[in-house]
């Protein structure tokens, strides 16, 4: 990925509460008066103003320690009861850090899980309301429990031992796992992979508390240069003289029809008045299930459709957002679209069925496929966010390329679904011309041929790309 890197280059965060911000070219990449209780139509017809929106709570709410005090921290870390953190853990911790959960501090003590629970949102001091839609929760299991008593801070440790962070004035209440899940899905059936993951083997009891994160979270996985914090977003942004963010979240390859939706949304905003919109390309980079495609190979790919002209990369901005991901459709896309409003977005686009998947147990999709829109056009927390859904698209066989969808020759369209475009590739197969970039195509392609299974029969584990 030595082109990517030339075009995303960052140097080490320093590990204080107000990292350095990296400039770049292309990085690894207004405020809004709106009603109090926005319809999907009027929030796009808000006033354009300039600057950034504000980050939930007025502030982003970053837990580095100073740098002087590091050491000292690490010396009373290593005096304290500790929790060594799972992979999962260890994201939250990354996503606290950095304030994507603006204006949390630290891991949800019980009212503010109880308020994700039922209301999806937080209550702020001064009465107003945030969107909060999943549990940023650390488990712990009894004998945890016993050793912590009734110390009052807890260090928080890596896989190596290291301390992390320390979890200061801390709270721990019962971990209702079957409330949780059913709140959080909709559903308790057995199969759903975060559960399976994260919750099922959990301990039956929830610490919370503040955190001081002494050390920023790394992966030395050879992406860490693309992870942008929210602070070193919004200064890209504001480098850029950019007048509107519009955010593109997804977890899959990215195929011609969504570099339409994205390059069609950029011309929309053009024509509402605003003159520099730029996007934020921004693939989910935290737990993810089996058979979605790895992080390093979707980025690999996304490489490839930037080299290729299909987006332009002076518009464009590629960053990696450090969150797991839940598979919990409209109540996890509120989620993940208040994270984008602490990284400086005013816009987010959303298409069928998001962060769905099918039932782990029947033949169908546990999520109504427009439910996620919908629900982001109401939810509490998320007034200020402009929302705008997918339009369809579909491969045009008359014109041999992507287009949006037009009912009234439906005969000409072709729909190829993910599950199509994984079978292609798995058997060496190419789309119709059209679909993919080459480039792009041919990662994905690789990606399967590294999962053949090998003379003994066995499939290996995916390599890094």
């Amino acid at each position: 990925m030595a082109t990517m890197a030339s075009l995303f280059l960052k140097t080490p965060t320093p590990s204080s509460s107000l990292p350095k911000t990296q400039k770049t070219l292309f990085i690894p990449p207004l405020s809004f008066t709106v009603p109090s209780h926005p319809t999907s139509k009027t929030r796009l017809k808000a006033r354009i103003s300039c600057g950034l929106i504000e980050p939930d709570g007025g502030k982003l709410v970053e837990l580095f320690v100073e740098v002087s005090q590091k050491d000292a921290k690490k010396r009373q870390a290593l005096a304290l009861p500790s929790i060594r953190l799972s992979n999962i853990d260890l994201q939250w911790v990354h996503v606290l850090s950095e304030g994507w959960a603006s204006p949390l501090k630290g891991f949800m003590r019980e009212p503010e899980f109880l308020q994700t629970l039922h209301f999806k949102s937080l209550r702020l001091g001064d009465g107003s309301v945030v969107n909060m839609s999943v549990p940023i929760v650390l488990a712990l299991d009894d004998s945890q429990k016993q050793r912590i008593g009734r110390e009052s801070s807890v260090a928080l440790l890596d896989d190596q031992n290291n301390p992390i962070a320390i979890l200061k004035d801390i709270e721990i209440y019962k971990h209702n796992k079957e409330e949780r899940i059913a709140r959080t899905w909709g559903t308790t059936a057995r199969g759903l992979p975060y559960v399976e993951e994260s919750i099922t083997n959990a301990g039956n009891w929830l610490i919370g508390g503040d955190l001081e994160v002494i050390e920023p979270v790394k992966y030395y996985d050879g992406l860490d240069r693309f992870r942008l914090s929210p602070s070193e977003l919004r200064e890209e942004f504001t480098r850029r003289n950019a007048d509107a963010v519009f955010a593109f979240q997804l977890r899959n390859p990215v195929h011609n029809g969504h570099a339409l939706l994205m390059t069609d949304t950029r011309r929309r905003l053009l024509e509402m008045g605003y003159k520099n919109p730029i996007l934020l390309l921004h693939p989910l980079g935290g737990y993810t299930k089996a058979d979605d495609v790895p992080l390093s190979w979707r980025m690999k790919q996304h490489e490839k459709v930037l080299e290729d002209g299909v987006l332009d990369p002076e518009t464009t901005v590629v960053s990696i957002f450090p969150s797991p991901m839940h598979y919990a459709g409209p109540t996890e896309v509120q989620w993940h679209a208040k994270a984008r409003i602490n990284a400086g977005a005013n816009f987010y686009i959303v298409g069928r069925d998001p962060a769905g998947m099918g039932h782990p147990l029947e033949k169908r999709d546990l999520y109504d496929a427009d439910h996620g829109k919908k629900v982001l056009s109401m939810a509490p927390g998320l007034e200020r966010l402009n929302i705008l859904p997918f339009k369809v698209a579909a491969y045009d066989k008359t014109q041999s390329k992507m287009a949006f969808f037009d009912p009234s020759r439906a005969q000409d369209f072709l729909f190829i679904s993910g599950t199509k475009m994984r079978t292609l590739a798995k058997n060496r197969e190419n789309p119709p011309d059209g679909f993919m970039c080459p480039g792009g195509w041919k990662v994905l392609v690789d990606y399967y041929d590294s999962l053949a299974p090998s003379e003994n029969g066995k499939v290996p584990v995916p390599l890094a790309a």
